[in-house]
C-alpha cells in the first residue's frame, strides 16, 4: 500500500468492515474487491494493526476459516451472532459457512 494512501485505505477498510451486518462475513479478498483492489494481504495488515475496534471476527480467510490465533475469540462471536458455521466432528475444528455468511455492500 503507498504511504501516501496509506490512511484513506485504512479507513476504507475499517468503514467496510465497520459496515457488515451482525451474522454475516467478508473475507479479506472481498473487502479487497470492494475497494477495487486485489490487496487482500494489505486488508489482512491493516486489520492487524487498526482492526481492534471494528467487528474484526467478521473477515475470514478465503475459505471460511477465521483469523489466525484468534479463533476461540472469534468462535464467540460467531456464537453470540447466530453465524452460520460448519463444524469438523473429526478434529473438532471449525469455518464460517461462506454460502450462507458471506455479505456484500450494495
Amino acid at each position: 500500500m503507498p504511504a501516501a494512501a496509506g490512511d484513506d485505505f485504512v479507513s476504507h477498510v475499517l468503514a467496510i468492515v465497520e459496515a457488515i451486518p451482525p451474522g454475516r462475513v467478508m473475507t479479506y479478498g472481498d473487502v479487497a474487491a470492494v475497494l477495487g483492489s486485489r490487496a487482500a494481504r494489505a486488508v489482512g495488515q491493516t486489520m492487524a494493526r487498526y482492526g481492534s475496534d471494528v467487528p474484526w471476527w467478521r473477515v475470514i480467510r478465503a475459505g471460511g476459516h477465521p483469523p489466525i490465533e484468534h479463533e476461540e475469540r472469534a468462535l464467540e462471536h460467531y456464537r453470540a451472532e447466530n453465524t452460520p458455521l460448519v463444524i469438523s466432528i473429526t478434529d473438532a475444528a471449525y469455518r464460517v459457512d461462506l454460502l450462507a455468511a458471506r455479505w456484500f455492500p450494495r
